[in-house]
């Protein structure tokens, strides 16, 4: 039995299946699609404006989520604007990128955003996970997965069982760490 009900802001389906594999069933987690501003700024400063601007606009508590994939060569570009640029130039483009460079470390980013609704300051919650830009590698259907290749594997993403990734992922980090809050938070009442 869930022990908390929240809304989750994404209309990405494959997303959604990624999380609820994730939080299982501490959480029951339902998913509203809006169409939310992004602001340019920090990843903390996107996500928490993403998330105020969720409760606001649903008026309960809602969780967001932003992911950014940062290139070390490029002092952390595209961040967290990685979905225009793979939008823009695809899997390829995105390895050109790093053509002139010899270092194509890179560390992928996830912050969970959550809010009690509005008027309340979102928590934030990050997941980090190091790793490199290779060659696109398995299915192209999830964003930039191809194109990453965390520490101490020998798939990407892509490539991965989504039983392992779910244990390692950036997204995986960051739903523990709300998972801890949230478990910690209904303990105290």
């Amino acid at each position: 039995m869930a022990s908390r009900k929240l809304v989750f802001v994404t209309g990405n389906k494959k997303k959604l299946e990624e999380v609820q594999a994730i939080l299982g069933t501490f959480v029951e987690l339902t998913s509203h699609s809006l169409d939310l501003p992004e602001i340019q700024g920090t990843p903390d400063e996107i996500s928490a404006n993403k998330c105020k601007s969720a409760a606001i606009e649903l008026n309960k508590p809602v969780i967001t989520e932003d992911t950014c994939l940062c290139f070390n060569a490029l002092k952390g570009l595209p961040g967290p604007y990685i979905k225009w640029f793979l939008g823009k130039l695809g899997h390829d483009g995105l390895n050109r990128m790093l053509a002139g460079f010899e270092d194509k470390s890179a560390y992928a980013l996830c912050t969970f955003a959550y809010s009690t609704g509005p008027g309340s300051e979102p928590i934030l919650f990050e997941g980090r996970t190091e790793g490199k830009i290779v060659p696109p590698r398995g299915p192209t259907d999830f964003g930039w997965d191809p194109i990453f290749q965390p520490d101490g594997f020998e798939e990407t993403y892509a490539e991965m069982a989504k039983s392992v990734k779910n244990t390692i992922s950036h997204r995986y980090k960051a739903l523990d760490k709300l998972k801890t809050f949230l478990r910690e938070k209904n303990d105290d009442k």
